[in-house]
């Protein structure tokens, strides 16, 4: 079984804001792309799963076709910069995503 490392070019994490980190996921082709998206395995359940939070803070999930991307958004567990965060940048946050498998 595939995951998501296996057929994405790039997958990172960054701040959105102090509140909030978001993570792109770009793939090197449309065929891969689209696999992806029409398997709906990045959906706001796996998400929840793979970060351990409320499925209401995850905040968006945007297929962008143009860019060959999936963006998604989720509430910080902690607000960047505060007693107890531990990645400022949001930098460091993707790696659950690296393992999520693909159908």
């Amino acid at each position: 079984m595939k995951t998501l490392k296996d057929v994405a070019t790039v997958i990172r994490s960054k701040n959105a804001g102090p509140y909030e980190l978001t993570f792109d996921v770009l793939f090197p082709d449309i065929t891969t792309y689209e696999r992806v998206v029409e398997s709906g395995v990045v959906n706001a359940q796996s998400v929840s799963q793979l970060y351990g939070i409320p499925l209401e803070d995850v905040k968006g999930i945007i297929h962008f076709a143009p860019a060959l991307a999936i963006k998604v958004t989720i509430k910080r567990p902690r607000v960047s910069g505060n007693l107890g965060e531990s990645d400022v940048y949001g930098a460091q946050q993707h790696a659950p995503f690296l393992t999520l498998a693909i159908n």
